[in-house]
């Protein structure tokens, strides 16, 4: 059996990304759970009048899924012990070294056992440069550092390297010359490096044109809009070319390739599945930032009665506590020399959510949210299974729909605002000629339905970016070696490290956690991480 808890208290341990969604709760379930842990190194990115330790104990230290974590362990540790055990390095996984200068970088050699990578940008469709710097440069430059200093790396992926498929993803599938539209293990079209150069050349070749300088705006995210879009544009293309669905998991499967293309370092890959709010740790429901289904959440309870999905696919989702806690299992086996390539991590292998009923849930609680908003005093509805076992049917349920009837309900609605927008502006230059009352109010109207415009359009280019999870593929990971890596571990480790999707009630995972979480704390970024893409 693998001790878990000797593994930490023997290694000392980097994490990245700890400012990050899944970093917090990785670096809090750590702290919580292995709190003799020995020593921890945190790399931080420098914030406009923040130092990196001051931002960390801000953003970090004192996030609301870390505070109560860090107050339980000053309750029962000597003062000032976490201080003395976590150190704060400036640095960014994109630089060389990850930022570190020389004389850090040899002050860690010996001292590092693991390197764990959740660093990384998550964004569907960035700027190009911006992906490969995070999720490709920082594989690179982190397996510098850890051939550099002797440690071991686990590096945090995706599920959805596989791209575009349909059905069973295995985890044995061979990562090095990988592309989703492979033709078998003789295909050796696709060469990670090959196509690494040829997008770095491609990206210098629009900052030349543009007479920009491109470390800078790489590193800092400056750049003139029309530059960005260009930037944008070339990395959807390079993943629509070969068979990825966004650039996110173009730039993840080069990062991938890089690391398994390692001879010296040894290595690890957790591929996480979409992960979402928390099922009990650091308490139930949270959840931060928007890059997760928050935004069709949103949509649901907002009204959205049109869904462009298949109903009998599942979502394959995973709450964030469990992944944290697989990460540091595989990470213990990493250090013990008894890990897996790839740990895939989700849920509908031995536990689907399937979209239509999901998506009948959120519509459910959305009518009773409504209901209760607006002070009705009816008895809440039983949840949804009891009404669906009791054959009664939900009225104005939602209404599933294939890519074709999307586009021409999307199309429907176009004309209709068109020609109600003719006619208003007809009537009110009819109403300004004849120095007729009305035409005030018609200007309000006329602005009401352009807003409407903008809003629908809005939403509909926000859901296209999830098209390819709930209508164009059907995905089931397999996750066969997590289940084998917690066969190695004693039952008090599994007990603080769980991993147990198929447990996961997931009619109260999704009206308790899930819902409540996503309005308690993510509403306002997801809303501005949309405006952001769109």
């Amino acid at each position: 059996m693998i001790d878990v808890g000797r593994a930490f208290r023997e290694n000392e341990i980097l994490i990245t990304g700890t400012s990050g969604f899944l970093g917090k709760v990785v670096l809090g379930l750590m702290i919580d759970r292995y709190p003799e842990f020995k020593h921890l190194h945190v790399l931080v990115r420098p914030a406009k009048g923040l130092s990196p330790a001051a931002r960390f104990e801000r953003d970090v230290l004192g996030s609301p899924a870390l505070g109560p974590v860090v107050e339980r362990f000053k309750q029962q540790r000597p003062k000032d012990d976490l201080a003395r055990r976590i150190t704060v390095w400036a640095g960014d996984v994109g630089l060389p070294a990850a930022g570190l200068s020389d004389h850090e970088a040899q002050s860690l050699a010996g001292r590092l056992g693991l390197i764990i990578n959740s660093a990384g940008r998550v964004d569907f469709f960035p700027p190009l440069d911006d992906s490969l710097h995070s999720n490709v440069g920082g594989v690179e430059h982190l397996t510098a550092l850890a051939r550099q200093t002797g440690a071991r790396l686990l590096h945090v992926s995706t599920c959805f390297v596989c791209g575009a498929t349909d059905g069973l993803v295995e985890e044995t599938e061979p990562i090095v010359g990988f592309y989703p539209r492979r033709q078998g293990p003789g295909d050796s079209s696709f060469r990670a490096q090959d196509e690494l150069a040829y997008c770095r050349e491609r990206v210098a070749e629009i900052y030349r044109s543009a007479g920009v300088n491109g470390d800078l705006a790489a590193v800092s995210g400056r750049r003139p809009r029309e530059l960005a879009q260009r930037l944008t544009a070339l990395g959807r293309q390079r993943a629509e070319h070969w068979g990825w669905v966004n650039t996110y998991t173009y730039s993840k499967s080069l990062g991938e390739q890089v690391l398994a293309a390692e001879l010296e370092v040894p290595w690890t890959i957790v591929r996480p599945a979409i992960i979402e709010s928390s099922l009990s740790f650091p308490f139930p429901g949270w959840i931060e930032g928007g890059r997760t289904a928050a935004p069709l959440v949103l949509m649901a309870l907002g009204g959205m009665k049109e869904w462009p999905m298949r109903r009998d696919a599942a979502l394959e989702v995973v709450p964030v506590d469990e992944v944290a806690a697989a990460i540091l299992v595989a990470g213990a086996l990493l250090l013990h020399g008894q890990h897996q390539p790839v740990y895939q991590l989700a849920s509908a292998d031995v536990n689907p959510i399937h979209l239509g009923p999901l998506v009948r849930l959120l519509h459910d609680e959305a009518r009773r949210l409504n209901a209760s908003a607006g002070g009705s005093k009816a008895r809440a509805s039983r949840p949804m299974v009891q009404r669906l076992a009791a054959g009664q049917r939900l009225p104005r349920g939602p209404r599933f729909l294939s890519a074709a009837e999307a586009r021409a309900s999307r199309a429907r609605q176009e004309r209709r605002v068109e020609r109600m927008q003719g006619f208003i502006t007809r009537t009110r230059s009819l109403l300004e000629a004849l120095s007729l009352p009305g035409h005030q109010r018609l200007a309000g109207w006329s602005a009401a339905l352009r807003t409407f415009g903008l809003q629908s359009s809005f939403r509909e280019q926000t859901l296209e970016q999830y098209l390819p999870f709930v209508l164009h593929n059907r995905y089931v990971f397999e996750c066969e070696h997590i289940r084998a890596a917690y066969a190695l571990i004693g039952p008090e480790d599994r007990a603080r490290l769980p991993w147990a999707p198929e447990k996961i009630n997931w009619e109260e995972y999704w009206t308790h956690n899930q819902i409540r979480g996503i309005q308690k704390w993510t509403q306002p970024s997801a809303v501005k991480d949309w405006a952001i893409q769109v």
